[in-house]
């Protein structure tokens, strides 16, 4: 039997000026499932940095990837902490790490100034899962922090940290925009913009 040959394809060329298809925008509203504003780590990979790597160098990783929060983790791969950007950019714990080591910044470790896991807002994502995004603004007011980590239970009954919410996520899917939000960087701000507003 003589395999079938696939015929040429021939290119065509444009004689106008296409445009460009882009992702749609995601717009929710109250009553939409929480879930929807979860960066899922099942799916998208988290950005991590080792603890004893130089806060400068976790500044460029977050530039060049576009986050404001890093993962922290050990010699295990394991995670220690969170790094929020306000950390690295602001500087306070930063000065007082230079200041309590007898260190220059170049020296100032991500392990230094991270804020530790038991100091992380934290939600189960089974938790997650029976909230409206309405529920969520409502439950995260108080909360004076840009990014609220999300675990769930494994098989063998150990936590793992499944994905994040950022307090820029919702005001984005509600529909509001960065250039509106310069005062709203962290839950509680989101929240007084959003609640202020009818869901």
């Amino acid at each position: 039997m003589t395999p079938l040959s696939p015929s040429p394809i021939q290119p065509v060329a444009l004689n106008v000026r296409p445009t460009i298809a882009t992702p749609e925008s995601l717009i929710l509203d109250a009553q939409s499932p929480a879930m929807m504003v979860l960066t899922d780590f099942a799916r998208t990979a988290p950005q991590t940095i080792h603890a004893d790597r130089p806060v400068d160098e976790a500044h460029q990783k977050m530039i060049s990837g576009g986050v404001r929060l890093l993962l922290v983790i050990d010699d295990q791969g394991r995670c220690s902490g969170v790094l929020p950007a306000r950390e690295v950019i602001g500087g306070r714990l930063i000065t007082l790490a230079m200041q309590q080591h007898g260190i220059d910044r170049g020296d100032v470790t991500v392990g230094m100034v991270q804020t530790p896991l038991h100091k992380t807002p934290t939600l189960t994502l089974e938790t997650l899962a029976a909230l409206t995004l309405d529920d969520l603004v409502q439950s995260l007011k108080s909360f004076g922090d840009q990014h609220l980590l999300v675990t769930e239970a494994t098989p063998r009954h150990r936590e793992r940290i499944r994905g994040v919410i950022s307090a820029a996520d919702i005001a984005r899917v509600l529909g509001y925009r960065p250039g509106g939000l310069a005062e709203a960087r962290s839950f509680a701000d989101i929240c007084k913009v959003v609640l202020g507003r009818e869901l």
